[in-house]
């Protein structure tokens, strides 16, 4: 049955980026977006490149940080998983990269892969938290209506609702007629061993510096993808302010949300050549700008999975035979 459901939501994910895929590239000159592409100046390029690394830096610690109550885990290799699960998001679709990621850590570093899967889960949470705030704060800034507001407007409240549950979800065990629900659930031991390791994932939302640090990362993590996206801008010639900046990474970033195909082909890209023709970009310009964008994040993840799948190989190995020159 969940094999059945993954199928059916791959399978909307695929559909979903050939709907907006059409969607872009009706009545568009893709000659003349060729065009703009070409010219894009390579150093602006590089420092676009280098902030999706710097990115990518942020998010690997900012996972260390939220894994450290469960198990101390070195940046170094959190990197390398984090680069797994985004290969994996490049060529799988609806974002399964998110559990690929969650059992090759679980299965080298010893831990629960469902512990593993709430960390993850409150980084998500936290990382909305963060993305719904920049992008509320630059429609206010640039006075953004219609449909974009509207979109930003539905996240906000999405994302109080996502805080409201996880909060719910950390606190369960304090809430009136907890010991009976758990009594309940040890009727099925499988089931209730689930949950707890589920809860000990996701109890590292409860720990406030943690919280704060993961807070602190996810922003200069986004401030990282902003200046990414301006850069982008400048390599074709777009001056982006950086309110416009930040609303295209923002923008992007939500819209990957609904399930796509792998590299959130389609929902990535039409969200940020809206946004971008709210700006007064001919429909060209914009294409141009969020394929460099978009292409910038598909390159570096893909060469950074592949890499750190030579690194740490296809077999599991348990935290014990990691070898010590390792841990640093």
């Amino acid at each position: 049955m969940a094999t059945r459901g993954g199928v059916i939501r791959a399978l909307i994910g695929v559909a979903v980026s050939v709907i907006t895929l059409w969607v872009i590239v009706h009545g568009v000159d893709l000659g003349r977006v060729a065009s703009i592409i070409g010219t894009a100046t390579p150093s602006w390029l590089l420092l676009m490149l280098g902030c999706v690394v710097l990115d990518l830096t942020f998010r690997a610690i900012r996972w260390q940080r939220l894994l450290a109550p469960v198990r101390l885990v070195p940046v170094r290799r959190t990197f390398l998983y984090l680069l797994v699960g985004y290969l994996a998001n490049n060529v799988l679709p609806a974002r399964l990269g998110e559990l690929v990621r969650c059992h090759y850590l679980g299965d080298r570093e010893g831990i629960s892969r469902t512990t593993t899967l709430g960390t993850v889960v409150v980084e998500r949470v936290v990382d909305t938290a963060v993305v719904v705030s920049i992008a509320s704060l630059s429609i206010v800034v640039l006075q953004v209506r219609g449909l974009v507001a509207s979109a930003v407007l539905f996240g906000l409240a999405v994302t109080a609702l996502g805080v409201v549950l996880l909060a719910v979800l950390v606190t369960a065990h304090r809430l009136p007629g907890a010991e009976r629900i758990v009594a309940f659930a040890e009727q099925w031991p499988r089931v209730a061993e689930i949950g707890r390791k589920l809860h000990g994932g996701l109890a590292v939302a409860g720990r406030p510096r943690t919280l704060v640090e993961a807070l602190i990362l996810s922003g200069l993590a986004w401030g990282a993808t902003v200046v990414s996206f301006a850069a982008a801008g400048q390599a074709i010639g777009i001056q982006l302010s950086t309110a416009q900046a930040a609303l295209l990474a923002s923008g992007v970033a939500l819209a990957t949300a609904i399930p796509a195909g792998p590299g959130n082909l389609g929902t990535f890209d039409l969200a940020g050549v809206l946004i971008a023709s709210s700006f007064g970009l001919d429909r060209e310009k914009a294409i141009a700008l969020i394929v460099l964008a978009h292409a910038a994040s598909i390159v570096v993840t893909s060469v950074g999975g592949a890499g750190a799948l030579v690194r740490l190989g296809w077999t599991p190995r348990a935290a014990s035979s990691i070898p010590e020159a390792e841990s640093g």
